[in-house]
């Protein structure tokens, strides 16, 4: 196994890198309010102590290029909150496509965008369409929060409605940056999307019929979910089963084959 952090290599390394099975990884996070018990780098806390994880489990011949973290992401829905820094969506995507730009010159084809926050993952989808159809890229959308998590480590009601400074994150931190949770502010903010369905509404903030939401919309506090029920044991296994997913995803885009990315047609069809 070979990880590289892509700042800390030459050009002439790079170059010497390119091709093959390596695989760029591009970190992305977001700064942004967690409540009043998570600090505002939550979201990149998390992501870089998956990505640490992940890189332990990797295989012998795995070649890896970190990228540095994009810590700024698209956060609109949490912008009335003070201490948030968020980048308008069509910023975040010409910085990501930029980005990408910039490793296929290298002459790297195989890119994994890893994602720890919600809010990039409409930005993420398209950008990594963009690429692939520019310049035939393999570019994986890997979001943490849409693997499946270990069995039984929270209420399924939980997983469905603590989106954001819940018990997930909240075990997460705790496991990984356990200074920074204020525990005495832990508390239980009850979504509007649990209310909703609790009614048998049928519109909901996520789910196949949701509607766009600020954070407040669906608790005052800008957070929605049970942080009490946090642990940091809780924090490991997930931190464990979530970097082993991470791991995976990164091998298989070693091994993925390029040959069936193809370009386009003489008459663009």
């Amino acid at each position: 196994m070979s990880v590289h952090q892509w700042q800390d290599l030459t050009s002439t390394e790079i170059a010497r890198l390119a091709g093959g099975a390596t695989v760029a990884v591009l970190p992305l996070a977001a700064i942004e309010q967690h409540g009043s018990h998570l600090p505002l780098s939550t979201d990149l806390d998390i992501g870089l102590g998956l990505l640490e994880a992940a890189m332990a489990q990797l295989g012998s011949t795995q070649d890896v290029i970190v990228l540095p973290p994009l810590a700024l992401g698209s956060s609109l829905e949490h912008t009335d909150f003070p201490g948030t820094l968020s980048l308008m969506p069509e910023t975040a995507m010409r910085v990501i496509e930029a980005l990408g730009e910039a490793v296929n010159r290298a002459g790297i084809r195989r890119l994994v965008l890893f994602n720890s926050h919600g809010g990039n993952k409409a930005v993420i989808d398209l950008v990594a369409l963009k690429l692939r159809a520019a310049h035939a890229m393999l570019v994986v959308k890997a979001n943490y929060f849409r693997f499946a998590p270990p069995p039984q480590a929270l209420p399924a009601k939980e997983l469905r409605h603590g989106l954001h400074g819940g018990a997930l994150e909240t075990s997460m931190m705790l496991h990984l940056a356990p200074a920074k949770v204020r525990i005495e502010q832990l508390a239980d903010a009850v979504s509007e999307g649990s209310l909703r369905e609790q009614s048998g509404a049928t519109l909901g903030p996520e789910g196949d019929a949701g509607y766009a939401w600020m954070a407040q919309d669906l608790h005052p506090s800008g957070v929605t979910g049970n942080a009490a029920l946090a642990n940091a044991d809780i924090g490991r296994r997930l931190v464990e089963h979530f970097s082993a997913r991470l791991a995976t995803v990164i091998e298989e885009a070693g091994r993925f084959d390029l040959a069936t990315l193809r370009g386009p047609t003489p008459d663009g069809i």
